[in-house]
């Protein structure tokens, strides 16, 4: 259980920072023009540092630990990448299904960070791992 807590310490901030590069940077301006008429101004971050803590939880549980159990870090890539594949399409393709004119092009995108980062954070953490143990 130890290892496990520091394992999720350190990963993190791994996704963290990669999220933050893609949403503050990399991707900034492609949710604004295409969110424009439901964007906050304002990020809530309690909330957002909620579902960063839940988040990470899923990624570690869910792809991380059978990776580390079978030491196959090309496991942690497929799982985190299917991890994140599922995850936000259940977040994109609902919110196109209950929110008017959601955009295809940002449930298109999305999916495909979902898988990039998912898989990014799944590696990190599965490197991460090699070094507790």
């Amino acid at each position: 259980m130890i290892f496990y807590l520091k394992l999720y310490a350190l990963t993190l901030p791994v996704f963290f920072i990669i999220d933050m590069l893609w949403l503050g940077v990399v991707a900034r301006g492609f949710y604004r023009r295409n969110l424009a008429n439901i964007l906050s101004p304002d990020v809530n971050w309690p909330a957002a540092f909620i579902f960063y803590f839940i988040y990470v939880a899923g990624i570690i549980f869910f792809a991380v630990r059978p990776a580390v159990s079978e030491g196959s870090l090309g496991n942690a890539a497929l799982l985190g990448a299917l991890f994140g594949l599922f995850t936000y399409a259940t977040y994109d393709l609902t919110n196109m299904a209950t929110i008017k004119k959601w955009p295809v092009v940002i449930v298109v995108v999305d999916m495909i960070w979902g898988v990039c980062l998912c898989t990014l954070v799944a590696v990190s953490s599965f490197t991460i791992a090699g070094w507790l143990l």
